[in-house]
């Protein structure tokens, strides 16, 4: 637990920093408010696609359905038939109180509320300097403690894992590698198919595109960081004939805001921590609040190796669960963070090319 309760304190201040710097930084990028909406819509559309994709795909090829969830059931938690939906939606998103922002529990409402702080700095402009420079190194002073701590996650995340091991039972173990190969098949028919598409989309030879996605593919593979990706990423970008203007702002909050990678393993998260519990999805309705939550998670998961536990914490808050089963989540996480990593950085550089294809006559016109 003390590795755990490390990580607890650092997750409000993390995501706070990290979601009002991302909307500094388009001030700083210059982006004007098409380019904003384009990109906004497009890093939408392209998480929806991921989410909707891996999660048919998981509901064919089902790596959950020998886990047991009589043992997860009967410690409750999960969200179930009598809850009043709409209540629920008004809790996740909002609280009554301003110190109620700052608890792990309403994840939700302090992006939201970091959101509209980091836009209100950046209209401001140099009225809001001294605080917009404190959002900046801030955001850099907790990602370095969260690589710290982070040092500590094969110690800490192992002693937890081998008591859940030892309370429920190794049944959980065994569906962790069948989790992965199906992560890493909806990884791939994303990175390989629905990338060559959008390419095609944006009017792109899929010779040149490739070419430009080698760098960015071997960086995310070599670091497991999409921060470390942006500069190749940008560079790729630029080289592919997309405008500055558009690089220097979609790339950097694309960084923070987009990630399909994580989208498809956060389906199998949910769906993991659905399944073990005993609340397996059944329909459209509870489909969509799979991917809406894989979605929600991927926006608040760190753009650092192994910076998921924001993310798994956020399922639990959703979901009802006790704080500490995020440990469980964040070894698929773990082990998934490869296919990850290089499915969010590659298509940040995809998602340059369909805001430029998307604003282009925008740009001619003006």
């Amino acid at each position: 637990m003390l590795f755990l309760n490390l990580v607890f304190v650092l997750v409000v201040p993390l995501v706070f920093f990290s979601v009002a710097h991302s909307m500094v930084v388009m001030r700083r990028s210059g982006v004007i408010g098409k380019v904003l909406g384009a990109a906004l819509g497009v890093f939408l559309f392209m998480s929806l696609v991921a989410g909707i994709f891996s999660y048919g795909l998981m509901s064919i090829w089902n790596p959950f359905g020998r886990i047991d969830g009589n043992a997860g059931a009967e410690a409750g938690g999960v969200l179930g038939g009598d809850v009043n939906i709409g209540d629920e939606i008004v809790s996740a998103f909002t609280v009554n109180d301003f110190p109620m922002l700052f608890s792990r529990e309403h994840l939700l409402p302090l992006i939201i509320f970091a959101a509209l702080f980091g836009i209100t700095v950046a209209l401001l402009g140099n009225k809001a300097a001294t605080v917009e420079k404190l959002i900046s190194e801030g955001e850099a002073v907790i990602i370095k403690m969260v690589e710290l701590v982070m040092k500590l996650a094969p110690i800490g995340i192992g002693c937890y894992f081998a008591d859940i091991v030892g309370t429920l039972g190794g049944q959980i173990v065994g569906d962790y590698l069948e989790i992965f190969l199906v992560v890493c098949a909806a990884t791939a028919v994303c990175y390989l198919v629905f990338s060559s598409l959008y390419a095609l989309y944006c009017r792109i030879p899929l010779g040149k595109f490739w070419k430009e996605m080698i760098s960015p593919s071997v960086t995310a593979v070599g670091t497991c960081s999409s921060a470390a990706c942006m500069p190749v990423n940008m560079s790729a970008a630029r080289n592919l004939g997309v405008s500055d203007n558009i690089v220097d702002g979609v790339v950097p909050l694309g960084t923070n805001l987009h990630k399909d990678g994580s989208v498809v393993t956060s389906v199998a998260k949910v769906l993991f921590a659905l399944y073990f519990f005993g609340a397996a999805p059944d329909g459209i309705g509870p489909a969509a609040l799979v991917i809406l939550l894989a979605v929600l998670e991927s926006v608040v998961v760190g753009a650092i190796p192994v910076g998921g536990m924001t993310g798994e914490i956020l399922i639990c808050s959703v979901l009802g669960l006790d704080p500490s089963f995020a440990a469980a989540l964040l070894v698929i996480g773990t082990i998934c963070d490869i296919p990850a990593t290089l499915l969010n950085a590659t298509d940040n550089l995809v998602a340059p090319l369909l805001v430029h294809r998307l604003t282009e006559n925008s740009f001619k016109n003006g």
